[in-house]
């Protein structure tokens, strides 16, 4: 039998029967799996524990650096907050013997409650100790947020913020720390003023969230989401669009987060597609001429998480209906490929959602078709990667978004392959050409 041979690393399929790039190194494994996820959460072609484990088993292959920097990037770049989590457990587990976890802990637990989520899930196959490290990481997190943020997020659970705080034994840094942290210990901490508390107290929904409105005192993701309750309220119209000019955290919520909420009160469309616009505006724009490629295909129909309402086709067009340049065409295959006009925002939106019937993955087929007839300089595919053809490679610059988590994809070898449907892989592709 011959060793000495050349290996063929297509030699993976997708889950609709197309070869695969089979040879992907642990940390790649890891970011596809990982950057487009919601834990636990199944996907059209498989199920959360399958995806979890796989990134427990190749997070455990990946450098601790390379662990820690991925982890820091999920958090911060694409506004994950349970993934980033299972890679500081992995990174616990793989014993580096640095302070590269205690350092790492800060930089990815940005909300007070993912203190308590982060032990539960170090517990989640049995309760043990605590290593050394994680202790410090947790201690020197904690110290991060003062009594509004800690009370707001103290909640019942199997592990609490006061058992965490017990179990790292931090010191406080000043005298006020230290009474917070003894109110905390002792369950007397002050309730925060959110509309949670509020109206679980049985307080007005309207005069509520006028008042929060009035005081800059809601998020702007908690804004999206309450859209309807302050509609169905009499919430003046005066103030939600105040709250759309002013409330704190707009560059943190994802471009299908406003597609939810116009999907949820379609009478105050014309002023979250404004919200969403300013957003767009606010990205670099592409030099040159630019193709848009979007996966419409059944698959990207399943649902991004149990609860939600959205699917990852929302992701996707709202993902492609942000993309700014010189010259802008659309896309969209499933079984035959689609031009739409190059609309951005909310009309982008339902252009690419309503373009075709959500059938077959024939991707290979639609760049064949797009390579044949149109000139661009990049092209940029938003897919999950499930194609049923084969797929070649792009004419000039190909960027592959991933926007599932399935084990295997197409988007390698001459694609330059990126994970995440958030829109900072916009401004990846505008570094990547910068540096190239």
């Amino acid at each position: 039998m011959r060793v000495n041979v050349k290996r063929n690393v297509m030699t993976e399929v997708t889950h609709e029967g197309a070869p695969a790039y089979g040879n992907l190194t642990p940390i790649q494994q890891l970011r596809r799996s990982l950057l487009s996820c919601f834990l636990w959460e199944s996907g059209f072609y498989e199920d959360g524990k399958t995806i979890a484990d796989r990134i427990i088993d190749n997070a455990l292959k990946v450098r601790p650096d390379q662990l820690a920097a991925l982890a820091i990037e999920a958090r911060t770049k694409f506004n994950l907050r349970h993934a980033p989590l299972m890679l500081l457990v992995a990174l616990a587990k793989s014993g580096s013997g640095t302070n590269i976890l205690s350092k790492t802990m800060p930089e990815v637990i940005r909300r007070a409650d993912e203190l308590a989520e982060l032990v539960a899930m170090y517990w989640k196959d049995g309760k043990k100790p605590l290593s050394a490290q994680m202790k410090k990481g947790l201690a020197l997190a904690i110290k991060r947020f003062d009594a509004y943020q800690l009370a707001k997020y103290n909640r019942g659970g199997a592990v609490k913020l006061r058992d965490v705080l017990f179990l790292v034994h931090a010191k406080p840094e000043s005298e006020e720390q230290s009474a917070v942290w003894k109110k905390l210990a002792e369950q007397t901490l002050e309730s925060p003023d959110t509309w949670e508390v509020a109206l679980s107290a049985g307080a007005d929904k309207k005069e509520t969230f006028e008042r929060l409105l009035r005081e800059n005192n809601l998020g702007y993701l908690a804004l999206l989401r309450n859209l309807r309750n302050m509609i169905e309220s009499g919430v003046d119209g005066t103030l939600i669009a105040k709250g759309f000019d002013e409330a704190k955290g707009f560059d943190r919520v994802l471009p299908f987060r406003f597609v939810a909420a116009a999907r949820a009160c379609p009478q105050l469309e014309p002023l979250i597609d404004k919200a969403l616009l300013r957003r767009i505006d606010a990205l670099k724009s592409l030099k040159g001429r630019t193709v848009v490629l979007v996966d419409v295909s059944g698959s990207m129909d399943e649902k991004l998480s149990a609860k939600s309402d959205m699917k990852r086709i929302d992701a996707a067009a709202a993902l492609g209906s942000v993309i700014n340049g010189d010259s802008v065409r659309v896309f969209t295959f499933s079984h035959q490929i689609v031009e739409c006009p190059p609309r951005k925002g909310m009309a982008g939106v339902d252009a690419i959602i309503n373009s075709q019937p959500h059938g077959g993955t024939y991707l290979g087929q639609a760049l064949q078709t797009i390579n044949a007839q149109v000139e661009y300089d990049r092209i940029i595919v938003i897919t999950d990667e499930q194609s049923h053809d084969s797929v070649g490679g792009p004419k000039g610059n190909g960027y592959m978004i991933n926007v599932a988590s399935n084990k295997n994809g197409v988007g390698y070898g001459p694609w330059v392959h990126i994970d995440g449907f958030s829109e900072r892989v916009i401004d990846f592709i505008h570094e990547t050409e910068n540096v190239l």
